[in-house]
């Protein structure tokens, strides 16, 4: 069926005329999803993330090309008490896209809110030794610690700081319908224009963001588009109605032959894997778990459904993080036989990697059934407070501080230490995750952008330097 496909491509895009040079300083992004949120103390969207950090948000920090914290928001800070309290100085800060000025009392109540219970906060975990965030004045954030950090908590790179005179009179069980979801005032180097529910989020230059933080973008607008056909989606970027699509390996040679578009291929701290519910049969039990982990052909996988394009996951963290990896414990023999249950996954395709699970799994006697579900539904079933699930495909996005395990943990029904070492060897013990591969981001980009930067802080580090060949 794909090669077939690829041979109608030509056919269908001689009919499409190159859009991409009347679009001047516009460029167009596709999004296989709507942002599931824009507001940061609820999204595990990985794009969805990079948009608020990026593009509309600020940080308190952020990470450099080499991966080094470096200061954002925060100009500077120093820490005291002997390493259990942080203070960070916020001179300078830019103002709500509203006009009024960013304060250190915003970052406060943003990490308030975050260590609320009611908010669920995906990485609150990460936060749990956070005791207080207080503002003394408006330029002074102090974060006091139970324990000393030792270092800046990575959470601070990923956290984006949000508007509190726009949200505080929200009550925290209502902020996921607070009406700034719909039309969100930022403080980053891009305003919000307008959001069409499945279809766009469309951002504008912000002219007044300070140059200490980077200064405006060069581009006047970026558009994400939202693309959920893989087919549809290679037409679009073939034939210049797209600047910057993610594609399938499949289509990578196909893509690298049109002399207008490049194929970028960078890692990603992006791991897939099988989540189980062990909150009920037939994953309550762990040797099920093992049984179904150890069943899996992870190198296959690979080969077959990521043409090369990301490596076998012998645990939680890619090889560049885990050059000695751990070997699991082997599954219980003899249970395999009869073993059954539903895999959910999002999309409407041919769903190939699930297809070769399911193969794989039924060649030792597993049945997988699988479903395929709209991203909402998806998000509802396996992150709604029901988890109804058996079993789900998860592309999770990482962090360096490993604060990505304890959700996933959560997400199976198991309690997650909080210390490192104790939360690996649940991984590696307990199994609530069959890790499959970790993956290498591939983007088709058109060559009239420039300054594109692709790596493992993600497609849009470098967004605010973006320009576009006259």
């Amino acid at each position: 069926m794909l090669r077939r496909a690829l041979a109608l491509l030509p056919l269908l895009l001689a009919a499409c005329a190159p859009d991409a040079t009347r679009r001047g300083s516009t460029v167009l992004f596709a999004s296989g999803a709507d942002l599931q949120s824009i507001n940061p103390l609820f999204t595990v969207h990985p794009l969805a993330r990079q948009v608020q950090r990026y593009v509309l948000l600020t940080t308190l920090v952020r990470r450099d090309s080499s991966l080094a914290i470096e200061p954002y928001l925060a100009r500077r800070w120093a820490w005291s008490e002997g390493g259990r309290r942080l203070t960070l100085f916020l001179p300078g800060a830019p103002r709500w896209h509203d006009g009024r000025p960013t304060t250190a009392a915003d970052a406060a109540w943003t990490l308030e809110r975050a260590r609320d219970p009611a908010i669920a906060y995906p990485r609150r975990t990460d936060l749990a030794t956070l005791v207080a965030a207080t503002a003394p004045d408006d330029t002074t954030l102090v974060l006091q610690f139970s324990a000393a950090p030792g270092t800046i908590p990575d959470v601070l790179t990923d956290l984006a700081i949000l508007p509190r005179h726009l949200l505080d009179t929200v009550p925290p069980a209502r902020l996921r319908q607070a009406a700034w979801q719909e039309a969100p005032v930022g403080n980053g180097p891009f305003r919000f224009v307008a959001h069409e529910p499945n279809r766009r989020w469309v951002f504008a230059r912000n002219p007044d963001f300070p140059a200490a933080l980077g200064g405006p973008p060069v581009l006047t607008r970026l558009v994400l588009a939202v693309v959920d056909e893989p087919m549809t989606k290679l037409a679009a970027l073939t034939s210049g109605e797209l600047d910057f699509a993610g594609i399938q390996p499949a289509h990578a040679a196909f893509v690298a032959r049109d002399p207008a578009l490049a194929v970028r291929d960078y890692p990603l701290l992006l791991t897939t894997g099988i989540v189980f519910n062990a909150r009920r049969a037939p994953f309550a039990a762990a040797a099920a778990r093992h049984i179904v982990s150890a069943a899996l052909d992870r190198a296959a996988l690979v080969d077959g459904f990521t043409y090369g394009y990301g490596s076998a996951a012998t645990g939680p963290l890619p090889p560049e993080l885990a050059p000695a990896p751990v070997a699991p414990p082997s599954a219980p023999a003899g249970m395999a036989s009869g073993l059954a249950f539903e895999l959910l996954t999002v999309g409407s395709g041919e769903a190939a990697l699930e297809q070769m699970i399911q193969a794989q799994l039924a060649a030792r006697g597993i049945t997988a059934r699988i479903r395929q579900l709209d991203l909402s539904t998806y998000l509802d079933r396996v992150y709604g407070a029901r988890h109804d699930f058996d079993a789900a495909v998860v592309g999770t996005t990482g962090d360096l501080g490993l604060g990505y395990l304890q959700p996933l943990a959560a997400l199976s029904g198991l309690d997650a230490p909080t210390d490192t070492a104790a939360l690996l060897r649940l991984f590696r013990e307990a199994a609530p995750v069959a890790f499959i591969y970790h993956a290498r981001g591939l983007q088709g980009v058109n060559r009239r952008v420039r300054g594109v930067e692709l790596g493992l802080r993600g497609e849009l580090a470098s967004v605010t330097r973006w320009s576009v060949a006259p």
